[in-house]
């Protein structure tokens, strides 16, 4: 990318405004926020992998979502913390592209995840005599692959469009990543294209799983109705209480970065949200899928006390 005749090497990340007595409280409630969200994260898919018991799709499911927010919270967190640290918090056009791609890799994986899994819980529930047949290990697989080779086309469009514009003096990006809305409005040069890109291409790979999401609940809310007992219908839902509410948080915080009118943006929104999403949500998925499945929890049960008794 070029300024005038000079080639610009790098952007500076504003990153979180609060005041300088207040960077080491930040610094550590997020060092600590990362260290759970990773220990959490890692325990599911060792659970899963170690446990006979949870050698089923909706396990597997869960796994892949594990590891992809794992990724997802390392791709910004320990950037955002070292830059906490660091007296000139500034990220190369190389860094800043890596950092991009990889957070709109995972961003989009979480999406279709997310869907599988409601398909995973419309299935178990609407359909439970074909659900070995619907959900053999090859559809799994590629309800996991065929998602990341669409997200990873979808994160090299953007990059592709975004390495043509060129951008102004200004190159202090308000977030404390790089994100390609706030990058998208330094550039100088017309970004229509991009925005169209970002409208079309992005909305669709959120909308078409969440739409996804909605029809699948609202197949199973219809079976669920059927149910003669309200103590069948309860035990019934209760299956997808987990999902529902990673869906509710992830979701909830999407919509408040990207599909606002952009009249209405606002740096601080922003940030907030996606402390939301990059943070928050990868770091209670653990807890919601653990504390209300008595499967999972009996299998960190053993699993952690077969690991103590090792030590």
């Amino acid at each position: 990318m070029y300024h005038g005749n000079q080639t610009v090497s790098e952007f500076i990340l504003l990153g979180l405004t609060v005041g300088s007595e207040q960077e080491q409280f930040i610094f550590l409630l997020f060092l600590c926020m990362f260290l759970v969200t990773m220990v959490g994260n890692l325990l599911i898919i060792l659970a899963v992998i170690n446990d006979a018991r949870l050698h089923s799709p909706m396990y597997f499911f869960l796994a892949s979502l594990s590891f992809t927010d794992i990724c997802f919270t390392t791709t910004t967190i320990p950037k955002m913390l070292a830059d906490i640290q660091s007296q000139s918090p500034t990220i190369s056009f190389a860094g800043c592209f890596a950092q991009m791609y990889f957070f709109m890799l995972l961003v989009d994986l979480d999406n279709f995840l997310l869907a599988a899994m409601a398909y995973d819980r419309y299935i178990a529930i609407c359909h439970p005599l074909h659900y070995a047949a619907l959900l053999s290990p090859k559809r799994c697989a590629l309800l996991v692959v065929i998602p990341w080779i669409i997200s990873n086309l979808v994160s090299i469009l953007h990059l592709s469009l975004l390495s043509h514009l060129t951008f102004c003096d200004c190159r202090k990006i308000p977030h404390f990543f790089c994100d390609l809305e706030p990058i998208l409005r330094l550039a100088c040069s017309d970004t229509q294209i991009n925005d169209l890109t970002v409208l079309v291409i992005g909305g669709a790979v959120i909308f078409i799983p969440f739409t996804f999401i909605l029809v699948s609940y609202a197949l199973i809310g219809h079976t669920v109705l059927g149910v003669p007992s309200a103590k069948g219908k309860w035990k019934t839902f209760s299956t997808c209480r987990s999902h529902l509410s990673a869906v509710t948080l992830f979701y909830g915080s999407i919509v408040g970065v990207y599909f606002l009118p952009s009249s209405t943006y606002s740096a601080e929104r922003d940030k907030v949200a996606a402390i939301m999403y990059t943070i928050v949500t990868p770091m209670m998925n653990p807890f919601i899928y653990s504390l209300w499945n008595k499967d999972m929890k009996g299998a960190l049960r053993r699993l952690l006390s077969r690991k103590i008794l090792y030590f």
